[in-house]
């Protein structure tokens, strides 16, 4: 079947999820678009609800929902109306026709929208370089042939001379020459953005371990250090209005009892100016609301934008100072937004999203929700198709700027991504360019944790005292260890070899099992019950390491987020999966792939205790167990969870430490909470426990830094 075909005069190109009329093109999900074609097959006719989902979900179980918001995108893009029914029509309890003449194109057809000239002379020569009579047949001289082969080749020349000139320069390639350190102190520096007029940078310094931060300004001449903010707070990143007097960012604090979040979000702004002189107050733009939202980013003087979270989704909002209301800019359906990023100069919005054939886009946006271009991201071999992306504008070049960790790469607004050239190899994060597009600021350190293995009962004797030594020790992470069942070794994650691989060790020198491609991200592992191999989740792959290194990989349908838990002997795992975009819950069987959604709540932890029981943490930390009709909260656990996500079940009894550093345990058995010992303060979280034994992370260094990174003329 041709992608393309007229439909009355809207056109549409299946290639590229586009309907366009008068030169004005929508882009629009690819459910949608198959929709309408369906019924574009059998214009005219009736086609039933159910032939319309087995047609265009065949093989998926949805609800009806699904095709009821396909059918409003489709009229919503066509300008029809549900009650006027000018091109879909409803026709009750039965389905949806289509009320308009269709016209299917075949390849290189003149009609379709930016092909060949509609003249007599353009029909003429596109006939005759098709014609199956050939030249011998026709009544020229030799004359005329060679008169028509000077215009062809006259053609051919315009047309490169044309794209030469009219075509969009490629931007240049960038490469670096230069890092400098700019906060150079023991201290955490976050989130450095410049000033609109490349005078000053604002960062964010942070207390160690605790979630409070203030907001600090370096004059680039004089080098002097500005607090901007008169008390701590739990800041998040900021953004400057256009003219470079205000900054926004959101503020949260506590919610008392909310049962809908952990902390409300103010939207606050602080007047740059002032704080220079003296360091002020934020004050309040948007009171305490129920939904959650992030990444605030100032449009113009009145008008702000925001991802909000809505039935699991985010969409893009944005929100009037002066009218206290907000109109949505941009949202899928069926997929996900992941980031924005917005260019004054341009005036254009850059978002990348996931659609629901679960590839990644990158789509240009006016700030009004015009869509300019939608392109699929075109992963090189360096990335992972699954990989997040957070791009930042080029200023001076149509493209923008991403890392994922010890690499650099531009992407162009049509989805190419190119690596940048760096003599670099240190993990930097959050590139954000200076206004004159010559150099950029990063955030650079590396975390330094240590393993700690301690016997259970030197914690209730010895309470706070330490240091203990540790495990295995180097000058990067080492993370997440966990005991081999009947075993020696200990696993556990490591960047010591200068990225994330997996390390076995007994504590008389570790082995490195894995050697993953550079910027891997390690998202939980588990041993087998034999203690023979481990179930690693490294770039959203699940992969079977041996201990002889040999490898087994288990292809899914959709990215792992996180493993939490393996039990080779059913051959299931506990993941949480990114499906169209949104992190569910599942138990997945390696077997037959089969995936079962366990719970529709957000998620944070989960495990299953030995009896079977599945104990899992949501984003209000609170702990829950499923129920006969519903989950049972397990309100003992209320103010335990800690600093950590993470928690860990031995047998049937749960094990964590809570955020006056004592280590806990919950016996699901018998329902009986018990204070075990206290831990110092040094310790991040608890990774592990048996009979005898635990496993912690302790926090060796922390430091963070701003950075800038200037590139080569």
């Amino acid at each position: 079947m041709t992608s393309q075909y007229w439909m009355g005069d809207f056109f549409i190109d299946l290639s590229r999820n586009q309907i366009t009329r008068r030169q004005q093109s929508q882009t629009l999900a690819p459910k949608a678009l198959a929709v309408l074609t369906c019924l574009a097959e059998n214009q005219g006719k009736v086609v039933s609800h159910e032939t319309l989902l087995s047609e265009v979900w065949s093989g998926s179980i949805v609800s009806p929902n699904s095709l009821q918001r396909s059918i409003a995108q489709l009229r919503k893009a066509l300008g029809d109306d549900g009650k006027v029914q000018v091109y879909i029509k409803t026709h009750a309890k039965q389905g949806y026709s289509l009320e308009c003449d269709v016209r299917w194109l075949h390849e290189n057809d003149p009609t379709a929208p930016g092909s060949i000239d509609e003249n007599p002379i353009g029909y003429a020569l596109a006939g005759e370089a098709i014609s199956d009579t050939g030249m011998a047949d026709r009544p020229h001289s030799s004359k005329t042939g060679l008169w028509l082969g000077s215009i062809a080749v006259g053609i051919i020349l315009l047309g490169i001379v044309g794209y030469q000139y009219l075509s969009p320069e490629q931007a240049p390639q960038l490469t670096f020459d230069t890092l400098r350190s700019i906060t150079a102190t023991d201290d955490k520096e976050f989130d450095a953005s410049y000033t609109p007029d490349g005078q000053y940078i604002v960062f964010h310094r942070y207390l160690d371990k605790l979630c409070a931060n203030q907001l600090w300004a370096k004059n680039i001449n004089t080098q002097q250090e500005i607090l901007l903010t008169k008390d701590w707070g739990a800041y998040g990143r900021h953004s400057f209005s256009s003219d470079g007097k205000r900054l926004v960012f959101l503020a949260t604090e506590p919610c008392g009892e909310s049962i809908t979040q952990l902390n409300c979000y103010n939207l606050v702004s602080l007047d740059f100016e002032k704080a220079l002189a003296s360091p002020q107050q934020p004050s309040v733009i948007l009171q305490c609301q129920n939904s959650q939202v992030q990444q605030p980013v100032w449009l113009s003087d009145d008008n702000i934008a925001l991802l909000q979270k809505h039935s699991e989704r985010w969409k893009l909002i944005s929100y009037s100072i002066s009218g206290n209301r907000s109109t949505d800019i941009y949202e899928l359906q069926d997929g996900n937004l992941i980031h924005f990023a917005y260019s004054a100069s341009d005036d254009l919005i850059a978002v990348t999203s996931i659609h629901e054939n679960g590839r990644h886009y990158i789509e240009m946006l006016k700030p009004d929700g015009r869509m300019v271009s939608s392109h699929p991201i075109e992963y090189p071999q360096e990335i992972p198709e699954s990989r997040l992306l957070y791009p930042n504008f080029d200023p001076l070049n149509e493209q923008l700027v991403f890392s994922t960790g010890r690499q650099l790469f531009t992407l162009s607004y049509d989805g190419k991504v190119s690596k940048i050239s760096s003599p670099f190899s240190d993990t930097m994060q959050q590139p954000e360019f200076h206004p004159d597009g010559k150099r950029l600021l990063m955030i650079k350190g590396p975390y330094d944790s240590d393993i700690v293995s301690l016997p259970l009962s030197q914690i209730a004797e010895t309470a706070t005292a330490g240091p203990w030594p540790s495990f295995e020790r180097s000058t990067v992470g080492e993370d997440f260890a966990i005991f081999q069942p009947d075993g020696d070794l200990i696993a556990f994650q490591s960047e010591r070899s200068g990225e994330q691989q997996l390390w076995i060790s007994t504590g008389n020198g570790p082995q490195q099992l894995t050697r993953f491609p550079v910027d891997t991200s390690i998202a939980g592992f588990d041993w087998s019950a034999d203690g023979n191999s481990l179930l690693v989740n490294a770039n959203n792959v699940l992969t079977q390491v041996f201990l002889d290194s040999t490898q087994k990989a288990f292809p899914l349908a959709y990215p792992v987020s996180r493993l939490y838990q393996w039990d080779s002997q059913s051959n299931t795992a506990l993941l949480l999966l990114r499906i169209q975009g949104v992190a569910k819950l599942v138990e997945y069987d390696l077997g037959n792939s089969e995936i079962i959604e366990v719970s529709d709540k957000r998620v944070l932890w989960a495990l299953k205790s030995e009896d079977g029981r599945l104990i899992y943490k949501d984003t209000l930390d609170q702990f829950w167990q499923p129920g006969p009709v519903e989950p049972r909260h397990i309100e003992p656990l209320n103010g335990q969870a800690g600093r950590a996500k993470s928690f860990v079940i031995n047998g049937n009894a749960i094990y964590a430490i809570n955020a006056e550093n004592q280590l806990w345990t919950y016996d699901l058995t018998n329902d009986t909470f018990t204070i075990l010992g206290e831990v110092t303060a040094d310790v991040d979280y608890l990774s592990d426990i048996n009979q005898t034994q635990l496993l912690m992370t302790i926090q060796v260094a922390a430091k963070k830094e701003v950075v800038e990174l200037s590139f080569s003329e």
